[in-house]
């Protein structure tokens, strides 16, 4: 089976971040947006090096009120200079504790936003490649977000979602439905070892969508993640798949 990344977001306050970068492979850590400072972020950092985790900027709208998980009009201009001023904090933070960041996930709103409009996919894989062009992207296959990405030259990990549900769209159903989260271990587990295999998720509609698994996320913030995540990474182990992060190339060091 193929190598995958399990991804979390981190340093956003939760009280089990350290026992959760005991299981994944890659953190997605608050750049103060919608959670977390300068203080949350050198921490989060030192502790997943100290862990052997990959860290990476989970860069938000600038809405703490609603955790970043409310869709605002904003221009492409606008976040291109939010994502490159939370990407230049983090990425000083992270080489003042001995650490090169290896990826970007937008968050929440931001994210989806991306997903689907071309303006702001593009505004976010620019700051990210004037920033860093060995980031890797994470994104959902088949969107804006990745096309994006790919066009600026950026390395891009393709997402899927063991805690949450997917629409035939192939996007995710939003958190406001009551049927937006997948809550069993057992189950996620399942669903992601059919992506990995045969590259499908079933949406809630019953209508398969095509997917192409490369990492895996699991919100930190979600009752009971860190069960969730641990039952989720032994399944996977027991199947064969080797949990690692994604790296810009396989064949050559990143220079420092």
């Amino acid at each position: 089976m193929q190598a995958i990344d399990l991804n979390a977001d981190l340093g956003e306050g939760g009280a089990r971040d350290n026992e959760l970068l005991s299981l994944v492979t890659s953190a997605n850590i608050a750049t103060g947006f919608h959670a977390g400072d300068s203080d949350t972020m050198r921490a989060a950092i030192s502790r997943a090096r100290d862990c052997g985790v990959a860290v990476g900027a989970h860069p938000s709208l600038f809405d703490r009120e609603n955790f970043g998980r409310k869709e605002l009009a904003i221009t492409p201009d606008e976040i291109f200079d939010a994502v490159t001023y939370q990407l230049g904090v983090f990425q000083a933070i992270a080489d003042a504790v001995g650490v090169r960041p290896n990826h970007i996930k937008p968050h929440g709103a931001l994210y989806n936003m991306a997903v689907r409009d071309s303006g702001l996919a593009d505004a976010i894989a620019r700051a990210a490649a004037s920033v860093d062009p060995m980031l890797i992207l994470f994104a959902m296959p088949q969107t804006e977000l990745a096309r994006a990405g790919e066009a600026r030259g950026l390395k891009v990990a393709h997402e899927v979602f063991a805690d949450r549900n997917y629409l035939t769209a192939g996007s995710l159903v939003p958190r406001t439905r009551p049927d937006a989260l997948l809550r069993d271990p057992e189950q996620a587990a399942t669903r992601v070892l059919r992506m990995l295999r045969e590259g499908k998720v079933l949406s809630v509609d019953g209508v398969d969508v095509d997917v192409h698994a490369e990492t895996i996320c699991v919100h930190g913030d979600t009752p009971g993640a860190v069960e969730f995540v641990r039952s989720l990474r032994s399944r996977l182990e027991k199947e064969g798949a080797e949990i690692r992060a994604p790296s810009f190339s396989e064949k050559s060091e990143r220079p420092r």
